[in-house]
């Protein structure tokens, strides 16, 4: 595990701050449970931005910015044209996107089971593989309670752990709207508030017209890439569904099934907002956050996002969280 990009600049400012605050309990706070900032969905590759997410959970508390800082400060993603990214070693003997020590990375998958979908036998080289390793060894160093030293066991060097921590906060950076931080207000009940983490946890995901979700697929050269997606109304469904309410599959019958928010009363966040050209002519829903924006899958060639609910063309909104 050893550095092979050229550094960004130190995180000088960020390390200052965590240690004046008392350092774990901030650090906590800043990295507990973000969501890709814009800078991050410009930087990072789709394919790997969901095995940083999906391996994140595999360590209480450790945020996948984390794991993306250091998959961007050791080979920029898997895409370092350097040697030992995808074969072979660098001069320090690692390997792969994460740079792992061929004999390191065999103690970790000999403590844990790596979740299904790498290479067979398990690769240091494989994205998914690699990914989820490093995951496991912050956690077996104590990312869970002093993440600092979990890093610094990574690569044994002060400026990196500044560097990954600077990267990282980039990487989570909050927006409040885009495709960054999701921050909704209070939801009025626990389905609603299940719908939105749903929905937070998609920003980023490619629109697909007629896509009910996004899944990774190997190709035969042992990578992985991004298929599927949502669409806008394939997100609400999903959203809700992860709520237990099943509602219809598509927007204009999303808006017929109600119940409909009367207009003299506000937008909630969890309400499901319309747009179109009349009641019978829907063409766009989304999930409200709060009474200004909300969550939705725009338009082909873009991502799952936060937006200003526009009053141009609204409709109205229903309350699937009270059906």
């Amino acid at each position: 595990m050893h550095r092979i990009v050229t550094a960004v600049v130190v995180g000088a400012v960020l390390t200052a701050v965590m240690i004046a605050a008392g350092g774990l309990l901030l650090l906590q706070s800043v990295f507990g449970t973000s969501n890709p900032s814009a800078n991050a969905l410009a930087d990072i590759p789709a394919d790997y931005l969901i095995l940083y997410r999906q391996a994140a959970t595999l360590c209480p508390s450790l945020d996948w910015s984390v794991l993306a800082a250091i998959g961007k400060i050791e080979t920029d993603h898997g895409r370092s044209p350097l040697p030992g990214v995808h074969s072979g070693t660098n001069s320090a003997g690692a390997g792969g996107p994460m740079q792992f020590l061929a004999a390191t990375f065999a103690a970790v998958i000999a403590r844990h089971a790596l979740p299904p979908g790498g290479a067979t036998p398990p690769s240091l080289y494989n994205p998914h593989d690699a990914i989820d390793a490093a995951a496991f060894y912050l956690c077996d160093n104590g990312a869970s309670h002093n993440l600092r030293t979990a890093i610094f066991a990574y690569n044994h060097a002060i400026w990196y752990v500044d560097e990954v921590l600077d990267q990282a906060a980039k990487y989570a950076s909050a927006a409040t709207v885009g495709v960054g931080g999701c921050a909704p207000a209070p939801a009025p009940n626990s389905r609603a508030a299940a719908a939105i983490a749903f929905a937070c946890r998609q920003l980023g995901t490619p629109y697909v017209w007629g896509g009910n979700g996004a899944e990774l697929t190997e190709l035969p050269n042992g990578q992985t890439q991004v298929t599927g997606g949502f669409d806008c109304s394939g997100l609400t469904k999903a959203a809700y569904a992860a709520a237990s309410i099943q509602i219809p599959r598509t927007a204009q019958l999303q808006y017929d099934a109600g119940p409909h928010v009367p207009a003299s009363q506000p937008i909630l966040p969890g309400d499901l907002v319309f747009f179109g050209s009349s009641p019978n002519t829907v063409t766009h829903v989304g999930i409200a956050i709060s009474a200004e924006s909300m969550i939705d899958a725009p338009d082909v060639g873009q991502v799952v996002k936060i937006e200003q609910i526009r009053r141009s063309n609204f409709i109205g909104a229903t309350r699937p969280a009270w059906m």
